[in-house]
């Protein structure tokens, strides 16, 4: 268990890191899909910072701390780096920072957060139980 909450614990900073160094290359840098590349990648906003999101939960739940304050800043958070990415490539050559990636970004989170909200906080769904698991293993 040890191990699990170590890796859930750097996971977000990790990726954090990874956004960070992708939006610093020109949008082409690492791949380009042979169809519909610019369709794939835009809808990437959606995931991108929901993924963000749920691994900010993950770390709160690792340590046995996920309240629905942790939750709700857990989403800010992952928010407010869609924002500080969109200003980071308006600084690099060949991106650009819009309005509409910031949305995109938000919907992804916000979409994560109701299934998380709806699944831990008010129904003890799967999704509940998941973390129900993982918050009863950290606090052993």
């Amino acid at each position: 268990m040890k191990l699990v909450r170590w890796a859930l614990t750097i996971a977000p900073f990790l990726y954090m890191g990874l956004i960070w160094l992708l939006s610093s290359k020109p949008s082409d840098a690492y791949i380009r899909f042979s169809f519909a590349d610019s369709m794939i990648k835009e809808s990437l906003h959606l995931v991108e910072f929901a993924i963000l999101y749920v691994l900010l939960v993950l770390f709160f739940a690792a340590h046995g701390k996920l309240t629905n304050r942790a939750n709700v800043f857990s989403a800010i958070v992952a928010c407010l780096y869609g924002l500080t990415d969109e200003i980071h490539q308006s600084f690099v050559p060949y991106r650009s920072a819009t309005v509409i990636d910031l949305v995109k970004d938000v919907i992804g989170v916000t979409v994560c957060y109701i299934i998380i909200y709806r699944g831990y906080f008010l129904q003890k769904n799967w999704v509940g139980r998941l973390l129900d698991k993982l918050q009863m293993k950290a606090k052993k």
